[in-house]
């Protein structure tokens, strides 16, 4: 999709149609990042994740508009439903991508340019939005397709052209090319996609490990991975959940407050997914900007608020000064494992002494469970925490 969010909400402002225009947080409780922006403001340098006093420095009369999730939701669920008028093949891959595979709908509908063109006059014509589309034999090159024209293009990157189109294309523009392994690469002299397809795979490996030969293999059109069937499992990989606080944290007691509403919001929708985590991971960002991440495993598999909150708090101590302030924390629950998976239990608690059998465990899972069954009844506001009543540091109930 082009400019996802902000082509949504443009929808219910046809007067800023042809102005520069930013999404971004709630500046008044320091949400203030560019979430998504207009073609028009990317005229102007906006970019996505920088601060809002950033963007309005390049761009003074850039027009800001509150994000509404619900609405990408519900445009996410329709375009998908048009995609799968075209085959069962569709694999999201965000919230505004999705790969189709239309090898066996080509008898139907005609050639793939012919598909993809179809989509995306339907897209325009039914939901007021627009698209860009990559057409080609592998998910790898049809990715990159969709990003080589916009807005509201289609381009065609085959056998035959994929060398022509794509290997003078810098390093910097290639899918799955982060910053940091662009400045690995052109430290090496691997400049562009051509580069990275000739280059060494012994040199690759040892420069950025199994990842090196993986992106040379996809520069040369080497990808053989399928697209999903629109109704297989995807698998979550992690829930995480992360707030800009509407002041700083100061101490343990705010830091507690903050993690009891992150971990109770991660906990609930582990449960939601029948998912348990092995890991918990916490990113911390202080007042000027510099971050940590931290990550370490849990004793098991929990889906409980608490063994999440116990692990966060537990790396925090560890790695921050605790009277240090904070301006964001996100609790992330990681190496997720199915619900009813077969785990291996200790005698032993984390102090080596011999562990109870966790009573206390299985009264938190009581509670939180029964608290499941009052949101899901009376809505999400309708118990919380005592812990985050009434706070001032922005966790909603």
């Amino acid at each position: 999709m082009n400019s996802f969010f902000a082509s949504v909400e443009l929808l219910d402002h046809p007067e800023l149609k042809d102005k520069p225009v930013a999404v971004c947080g709630d500046p008044e409780r320091r949400h203030g990042i560019i979430l998504a922006k207009n073609d028009i403001a990317k005229k102007y340098g906006v970019v996505t994740a920088e601060t809002i006093w950033q963007a309005t420095k390049k761009c003074p009369d850039l027009y800001l508009l509150p994000p509404h999730y619900s609405k990408y939701d519900d445009f996410f669920h329709l375009i998908n439903k048009i995609y799968g008028e075209y085959t069962d093949q569709v694999e999201p891959f965000s919230i505004d991508e999705s790969w189709l595979d239309v090898t066996a709908s080509q008898k139907l509908f005609g050639s793939g340019l012919k598909i993809a063109d179809e989509i995306r006059e339907r897209v325009k014509k039914e939901l007021g939005l627009t698209l860009s589309a990559g057409v080609s034999f592998n998910k790898f090159f049809a990715k990159m397709g969709s990003e080589y024209k916009k807005p509201d293009a289609t381009t065609i990157i085959s056998r035959e052209n994929f060398k022509d189109l794509l290997w003078p294309l810098p390093i910097s523009e290639m899918f799955m090319v982060g910053f940091a392994t662009a400045d690995k690469l052109t430290s090496i002299g691997i400049k562009t996609i051509g580069d990275l397809a000739k280059a060494d795979e012994n040199l690759l490996f040892n420069l950025l490990g199994k990842q090196g030969p993986i992106l040379k293999d996809y520069a040369n059109g080497l990808d053989d991975s399928p697209v999903a069937t629109s109704d297989a499992k995807h698998k979550i990989k992690s829930v995480g959940n992360g707030v800009t606080f509407t002041r700083n944290l100061n101490g343990e007691n705010d830091i507690l407050t903050a993690l009891t509403g992150l971990s109770d919001t991660v906990a609930s929708r582990l449960r939601s997914y029948s998912l348990k985590a092995s890991g918990v991971k916490v990113d911390i960002r202080d007042p000027e900007f510099n971050d940590i991440s931290r990550q370490k495993q849990l004793p098991s598999p929990t889906d409980l608020a608490q063994d999440l909150k116990e692990g966060a708090l537990e790396l925090i101590k560890t790695s921050w000064k605790m009277d240090k302030p904070i301006r964001l924390i996100t609790l992330t629950a990681i190496n997720l494992v199915e619900h009813d998976s077969d785990t291996q239990l200790s005698f032993f608690d984390e102090g080596g002494n011999i562990s109870d059998g966790g009573s206390d465990n299985k009264s938190d899972a009581s509670i939180e469970k029964a608290m499941d069954s009052i949101r899901e009844k009376f809505g999400r506001d309708s118990i919380a925490f005592g812990q985050i009543i009434d706070n001032d540091i922005g966790i909603d109930i």
